[in-house]
């Protein structure tokens, strides 16, 4: 079967071309841009830096009416969460459809309300001291221990006065 797959240069330029496409693509090694793809100009509600410059921290929400708001980290994003009103006023938390934030490991989007969150580390984020997701606990607790983190938290365990604290 190899012989006959061989004899065949395009099959293997082929399979060579869909590789290297792959490669190059923004959802090859776990990009950050998943189902959230910041433009240069986006800017997070909360703190006004552009979010695209940190693709590795990025977090969002997307809404039921299609449209999202993107953060330059989970911290921001909770802020958001904590006074929608006040970073958008003419929305609630029913209009949120899901809720994603950046694997710190694997780079990947995931479901943000289903990711353990470290707080305390020495690893810091664009704004400075940061909850670090994951989405697997065992990954959180490795990076607790390595990273000199103090505790791991779900999505339902952050409260306002834990973001407020890490500023």
């Amino acid at each position: 079967m190899m012989r006959s797959f061989m004899k065949r240069p395009e099959t293997v330029i082929g399979a060579a071309l869909v590789a290297v496409l792959f490669t190059l693509s923004p959802f090859a090694a776990g990009s950050a841009e998943g189902p959230l793809k910041p433009s240069p100009k986006d800017k997070c509600p909360v703190c006004g830096m552009f979010v695209a410059k940190y693709v590795d921290w990025i977090a969002g929400v997307t809404f039921k009416d299609g449209s999202s708001a993107i953060f330059d980290g989970a911290k921001d994003m909770f802020k958001y969460l904590f006074a929608i009103k006040k970073y958008a006023p003419a929305r609630n938390r029913q209009d949120i459809e899901k809720i994603y934030v950046t694997d710190y490991y694997t780079l990947k989007m995931v479901d943000g309300t289903r990711a353990h969150y470290v707080i305390g580390s020495d690893v810091f984020g664009p704004m400075g001291r940061e909850l670090i997701p994951f989405a697997r606990e065992a990954d959180a607790r490795e990076f607790l221990n390595d990273h000199n983190g103090k505790r791991i938290l779900t999505f339902k365990e952050v409260t306002q006065g834990i973001v407020a604290s890490l500023d």
